[in-house]
């Protein structure tokens, strides 16, 4: 069976960046971040997720 969001989860550890901060930066609990990792996300939501990861690992010259 196949991992629901792999690819997000293997960018967050690719980048260093934890899920806390990502669930942080779109102003949900952790929790509930990781829970909705469980069923696959839309192409708009990894987008997002994507540029919050790029944002946080400093790709973007954030940090």
């Amino acid at each position: 069976m196949k991992t629901a969001n792999a690819d997000v989860r293997e960018a967050t550890k690719q980048a260093g960046v934890r899920l806390w901060q990502i669930a942080d930066e779109l102003g949900i609990n952790d929790g509930n971040f990781s829970r909705k990792l469980r069923r696959e996300l839309s192409v708009e939501e990894k987008a997002k997720i994507y540029a919050i990861i790029a944002q946080l690992s400093g790709a973007e010259g954030g940090e």
